[in-house]
């Protein structure tokens, strides 16, 4: 029986470790905190997953919370007029929504990673509470037959190089403030189903609001992107969860008033309900060299870190574990050397590769043949629906999106 330990306790860490498991493997998963540290923490991430990420799951039997998390049917975008909130509120220049194909859903990570570690643990697997330090994992590298670093932050990553022509921002592009409330009514354009809401205000940054699946139940977050020094970027420094809100919904009322107009009963679901941060979007080289020689393989955002601007985070970390479990089962016996490990990482690039490239694409000023695609879909719905469901597989862009020629050719062919 292979040995294949996993460090990182997150949607790709526990994805891998638990299908892993289930096709016989003596897997061991590192983890720096336990099920019920992570369930009582504060949020870690505002995951919204579309149906091939969900798949992954249900096809390892892994998709526990599905029947209690809010269905997500349609994806909307709403635009504010530029410069519109310099005398008062914004106006909406743009709303539109998208139907989705398949369904999407959002279950905290509190819930889900602590639920998928107990029951990786009741299942037999080693789990094991430590935080992994590069010394560990030196000795563990002689210890197993496969080393898997799935923890996205801390001095595991320095491990992995930059690799700088896969990453153009070297700067973080957006402040991160995350919300998690309940009391949100629904949208009045559509008060008969849930949707992600993407709001972009030109300039400025985005707020995305989506249903989501917590620890008390049904409950929505609120998610600003700010523009690093801009009018959005205040988070910084905040501790206090209730003035975390109240700015939350100070910049709602004058960036995105729709939205704000039904946030008048929104509360805070827990004291750990609120996040704050920004990091730099990274692609860094796949395997880590251990000091005794021993090599390492990075899995998701450890490789691939992208902005949350096109929520993509849980949708590509299951979209690798399920390449990773693939690449795994086809090796069979032999060895996983260096050359596997590069190969395993460039057959996860192939989609990879199209949601680092529209994210990136996503954070610079939109130019106007995007604007014309976003503003026309306003008043062509198959237009939306194909936007919609691109969050869902992403080298679709490549068809409709970067290229204003193809853009105005798609456009035509719906006129």
């Amino acid at each position: 029986m292979r040995k294949i330990l996993v460090v990182g306790a997150g949607q790709s860490g526990l994805q891998l470790a638990l299908g892993l498991q289930s096709h016989g493997y003596e897997v061991t998963l590192m983890s720096n905190r336990t099920a019920d540290e992570i369930r009582s923490g504060r949020v870690m991430s505002t995951q919204c997953m579309f149906h091939t990420a969900l798949q992954h799951e249900r096809d390892l039997q892994l998709n526990f919370w599905e029947s209690q998390a809010p269905k997500i049917e349609g994806l909307g975008v709403s635009v504010a007029a530029p410069g519109s909130w310099a005398e008062g509120p914004a106006a909406r220049a743009i709303d539109w929504v998208g139907r989705l194909d398949g369904s999407a859903q959002s279950v905290d990570q509190r819930v889900k990673m602590a639920g998928w570690m107990e029951t990786f643990a009741q299942r037999g697997g080693q789990l094991v509470i430590h935080g992994a330090a590069v010394s560990d994992l030196d000795y563990f590298s002689r210890t197993y037959d496969l080393v898997l670093v799935s923890a996205g932050k801390g001095e595991l990553v320095s491990m992995f190089g930059r690799d700088a022509s896969r990453s153009p921002y070297s700067e973080p592009q957006r402040a991160l403030a995350v919300s998690y409330v309940h009391g949100l009514g629904p949208r009045p354009e559509h008060p008969d189903y849930d949707a992600v809401r993407c709001n972009l205000v030109p300039g400025v940054g985005e707020l995305f609001v989506m249903p989501t699946l917590t620890t008390s139940g049904r409950a929505d977050i609120l998610f600003w992107e700010g523009i690093p020094g801009g009018p959005l970027d205040v988070f910084n420094g905040v501790k206090d969860p209730a003035e975390h809100l109240s700015l939350t919904l100070e910049l709602m009322e004058r960036y995105t008033p729709w939205e704000y107009a039904r946030a008048a009963k929104v509360e805070l679901t827990d004291a750990g309900g609120t996040l704050a941060g920004r990091y730099a979007p990274t692609v860094r080289n796949p395997i880590g060299r251990l000091p005794g020689g021993g090599l390492v393989l990075g899995v998701a955002d450890v490789v691939v870190a992208n902005d949350p601007i096109t929520g993509q985070g849980s949708n590509s970390a299951s979209k690798c574990a399920a390449s990773y479990l693939a690449s795994i089962l086809e090796r069979g016996e032999k060895e996983f050397d260096e050359e596997w490990m590069q190969g395993t990482f460039d057959r996860y690039w192939d989609t990879a590769q199209h949601v680092t490239k529209w994210t990136n694409a996503m954070l610079a000023p939109p130019p106007e043949h995007i604007l014309n695609l976003i503003g026309a879909a306003g008043q062509l719905q198959p237009a939306a629906d194909r936007f919609a469901n691109a969050f869902n597989d992403p080298s679709d862009f490549e068809n409709f999106f970067y290229e204003p020629e193809k853009t105005a050719a798609y456009l035509a062919s719906l006129s």
